[in-house]
């Protein structure tokens, strides 16, 4: 067995271990903290068993929103693996309702438009979309399809 001792001196201890503690305060400090994507957003919305027309409309319908019921479009489309400009300030709307696309990168999903009807202060057509994976929905927005248009998530901005 082999013993090795060091003698040090009671300043450069406490100077060792005063530079420890310094360092890992900073380290704390500095680390920044990440919130889930649904803490983003303190919103108690239901998105899941959306896989009937009446369960659809009817979340349509818990924003205020007026829609034709029966007259939606359904399509598939993939979430594409890497995210573009555009893909990057579409998951910004998503994340500030709650959701994030990010964990469905590559997913084949279920996109629904519904149209609504007496959008306030819009003239033109607007749609209510939804992407539903499983189920349940992993993303969606309002958008004014006519003129200038615009995009936000399901609430009303």
């Amino acid at each position: 067995m082999f013993i090795c001792t060091v003698k040090a001196s009671s300043i450069k201890f406490f100077a060792v271990l005063l530079a420890s503690v310094t360092a890992l305060v900073l380290l704390v400090a500095l680390v920044p903290t990440y919130e889930k994507a649904s803490e983003a957003a303190m919103i108690n919305t239901d998105y899941s068993d959306m896989e009937t027309n009446e369960r659809r409309v009817a979340f349509i319908k818990s924003f205020g929103y007026e829609v034709n019921e029966l007259n939606y479009e359904k399509e598939t489309v993939t979430i594409p693996e890497k995210f573009d400009a555009v893909y990057k300030r579409y998951n910004d709307i998503q994340r500030a309702q709650g959701l994030n696309l990010k964990k469905y990168k590559g997913k084949t999903v279920t996109r629904y438009t519904y149209y609504l009807t007496g959008y306030p202060n819009y003239e033109g057509k607007v749609a209510f979309t939804m992407l539903v994976y499983r189920g349940d929905i992993i993303a969606g927005d309002v958008s004014g399809l006519d003129g200038d248009g615009f995009v936000h998530g399901f609430v009303i901005d």
